[in-house]
């Protein structure tokens, strides 16, 4: 089942990127039939609230998100024509996010295999699965079977007794998910779709064979570094572990006794994931914590700062590798990882995640997208570029739009669709 067709040139759609370090929000307009973005307005503000992804105070995320959309809705007034944004896409991140396959068999009695099958299989994928305390994000059909026959990419059309399709069904916390909608509802925005961060970043950084033929895109950001595995055209696993730049960022403040920003700036400038030969010799001077006046400098050989960078980013890799083996799906993930996010532009990264993971690795920026200003071009803005391509031509993989779509196909089932409605 191939991605659905793009929303009517010259609809404008959304996205709000809600992270922990920065809130961006793009504005975009759909400019022709193959789903291609004009950019009108984009907005980026740095974040308060948000700890791992996660909304941890509401009063302060919502300033946040206030005053990116503000500055994005300044930037397309013309477009927009008076009108403040009414509609967004946001994504979801944080370690809450769960990620489940499922299998669902449908009969079709010798008749041709509709979009209405699909539906009905997908409706019955998303009964499975979850709990209580999860919200449903995505519906991803992943691989179909006609009688028995595997690796159909699209069964629609084919002649069948019995059609099976396999389903990606992500879940999110209903607390973590409530907390996000309540901080971009006050800002007066209604959430149309959420959109599990890494799933998002893929969209934005992976060329067509890379999700056709196999590729995990790893997204490194501020406070959570999350993942998705892509294959034959779909997002097939996602996961993520609660470590990002930030805690990077922490290890060297704490271990070189400055402060947090001092820390930051140490980092972009002189950091580095895989050590040299000249990092003994190469002196770095660190402002020491609390002396605003310093006779001396404070110096220190490089080869530290890297010391305390490298162990950590080690970490993650070695867990997320872990988490792939746990998955099984080691024979189709394929030999491609694509690395993106704020995070990933720290030097040597790339070289360190391919030692560690025994994979292709590239950095990723968005590539879909003509026009965006250079400051937000780079792989920080990989899910929020990828939120649109999302909204655009995905949202029939949102569960709503599948269950408003599905028609019962027995008096039965149309009996529980009535009372569900009505009851």
């Amino acid at each position: 089942m191939n991605k659905q067709k793009p929303k009517p040139k010259g609809s404008i759609i959304a996205a709000l990127d809600v992270g922990s370090s920065k809130i961006a929000c793009f504005i975009c307009r759909i400019v022709d039939e193959n789903g291609s973005f004009e950019v009108l307005g984009v907005g980026n503000r740095p974040s308060q609230g948000v700890k791992s992804g996660v909304i941890v105070d509401l009063d302060l995320a919502e300033q946040s998100i206030r005053h990116a959309v503000h500055a994005a809705e300044k930037m397309a007034a013309a477009e927009l024509k008076g009108y403040p944004l009414r509609e967004v896409i946001s994504n979801v991140s944080g370690v809450h996010i769960r990620s489940e396959g499922h299998s669902v068999d449908v009969q079709i009695n010798g008749q041709e295999v509709t979009d209405n099958d699909i539906l009905r299989a997908l409706a019955h994928a998303q009964e499975q699965g979850g709990g209580e305390e999860y919200e449903l994000i995505h519906t991803i059909p992943t691989f179909f079977s006609v009688d028995g026959q595997s690796s159909i990419r699209d069964p629609r059309g084919m002649v069948a007794e019995k059609l099976n399709v396999d389903a990606h069904l992500v879940f999110g916390e209903q607390g973590a998910l409530r907390n996000l909608a309540t901080s971009i509802e006050r800002s007066h925005l209604d959430v149309t779709a959420c959109c599990m961060s890494a799933y998002a970043s893929g969209l934005a950084t992976l060329v067509e064979d890379e999700i056709d033929l196999g590729c995990t895109v790893i997204d490194i950001g501020a406070g959570l570094t999350s993942f998705a595995v892509f294959h034959a055209g779909y997002m097939i696993h996602c996961d993520a572990v609660p470590v990002g730049g930030k805690h990077v960022t922490n290890d060297i403040a704490r271990v070189l006794v400055t402060s947090a920003s001092d820390a930051e700036r140490l980092k972009i400038l002189y950091g580095s994931a895989i050590a040299s030969h000249t990092d003994e010799s190469d002196m770095i001077d660190v402002p020491v914590l609390g002396e605003n006046e310093r006779s001396e400098p404070n110096l220190v050989p490089r080869a530290l700062l890297i010391g305390i960078i490298q162990p950590r980013f080690e970490e993650v890799f070695e867990i997320i590798r872990q988490k792939l083996t746990d998955t099984g799906l080691g024979k189709i993930i394929g030999r491609r990882v694509v690395i993106t996010g704020g995070a990933s532009q720290t030097a040597g990264l790339r070289d360190l995640a391919q030692h560690v993971l025994d994979k292709q690795v590239r950095l990723g920026r968005p590539i879909r997208m003509a026009g965006l200003p250079d400051a937000v071009s780079g792989p920080a803005f990989s899910t929020a570029a990828g939120l649109l391509t999302y909204a655009s031509e995905h949202t029939g993989e949102i569960p709503s739009e599948i269950l408003s779509r599905v028609r019962p196909e027995s008096f039965v089932e149309r009996a529980k669709l009535w009372l569900r409605e009505n009851w």
